[in-house]
């Protein structure tokens, strides 16, 4: 269960006195996630989602992540919305956490990605990209390059004698990475974890993105290499071509790619692997032993990462050149 902060029908009802959402029916803690405390809040007025923002969360983030909601539902995408309290303001707290309430999004996460899937991630991302092309605040990727090699650093994995060898070939890895990132791509805001997990899907169409803690402003292709490696590898870690292609063709019926950023996708691949791989890996080595959430095999990412080590070519993702 992925709620780090209680609360009770007390504390909650005096929260929603300061919105204009109606009286408190029920709540439920909502067992998915691992960065925040999110409850399910149904009120007279309809289902909200209310969510703690625990450490992991830089507060001074937050009024970025709010404002792009509202920013990016006003262009149609279909996202939560942050309700504003009575006083015209989004961001509120409870229990000693910052805290705020989102409209409620119907559908659920697939199980199993399929190239329909596939095409309408492409679809709806290259839209959202569209849509953050006049937001005005910015925020930098905190997970980016720069961050990787004290990520690394901080897994202590020269102290860790059966981890010697994983640790020789992520240094490797970072020394060819920082030797052959790009730095002048087309760049805007990007969702940068859109995992099956954070898309919603209702009676085979794509309904709602969720969980935008992650966003930043980055390289807009950065984010379809997260994208694939997230959708395009099936259960057993072999690379699905087909399901790549078909993303990557959805995503430029909405906006072309240029040639630099075609020709720097493997790069990307490779990059957004090492990023999950790293963080995944902090997080298994420093699980608790009481911690709720059980954390995710970094291994998964080494073998997507072994992969895109292979790839001779941008043809190999689906691009057409």
């Amino acid at each position: 269960m992925a709620v780090y902060t209680k609360i009770n029908n007390i504390e909650l009802r005096q929260f929603l006195s300061q919105y204009d959402i109606g009286e408190l029916v029920a709540f439920a803690e909502i067992a998915e996630g691992v960065e925040n405390s999110n409850f399910l809040v149904q009120t007279t007025k309809g289902p909200f989602i209310l969510t703690l923002y625990e450490k992991r969360v830089d507060p001074d983030d937050l009024p970025f992540f709010l404002q792009l909601l509202t920013h990016l539902s006003k262009q149609d995408v279909s996202c939560p919305i942050p309700v504003r309290k009575r006083d015209g303001k989004i961001l509120n707290q409870l229990n000693q956490r910052p805290a705020a309430i989102v409209t409620f999004l119907d559908g659920t996460s697939p199980k199993a990605t399929t190239h329909i899937h596939c095409e309408a991630v492409g679809v709806s991302m290259a839209k959202m990209h569209s849509a953050g092309k006049h937001f005005k605040m910015q925020r930098e990727n905190s997970l980016s390059i720069k961050q990787w090699r004290p990520l690394l650093n901080s897994c202590d994995l020269l102290n860790r004698p059966i981890y010697l060898k994983l640790y020789n070939e992520l240094n490797e890895e970072l020394n060819w990475l920082e030797a052959n990132w790009p730095y002048d791509l087309p760049k805007g805001i990007i969702h940068a974890d859109l995992f099956p997990d954070n898309i919603f899907f209702l009676n085979g169409n794509l309904s709602g993105v969720i969980d935008f803690y992650f966003a930043c402003t980055d390289f807009l292709s950065y984010d379809l290499a997260i994208s694939i490696n997230a959708w395009c590898f099936e259960a057993d870690e072999t690379f699905s071509t087909e399901k790549s292609k078909t993303m990557v063709h959805a995503y430029q019926s909405q906006r072309s790619l240029s040639s630099d950023e075609i020709t720097c996708f493997p790069v990307l691949m490779r990059g957004s692997a090492i990023r999950f791989l790293l963080t995944r890996l902090y997080d298994w080595l420093n699980h608790p032993p009481d911690a709720f959430v059980k954390p995710k095999d970094p291994m998964s990412y080494l073998k997507k990462l072994h992969f895109h080590q292979k790839v001779q070519s941008p043809k190999e993702y689906g691009f057409v050149i």
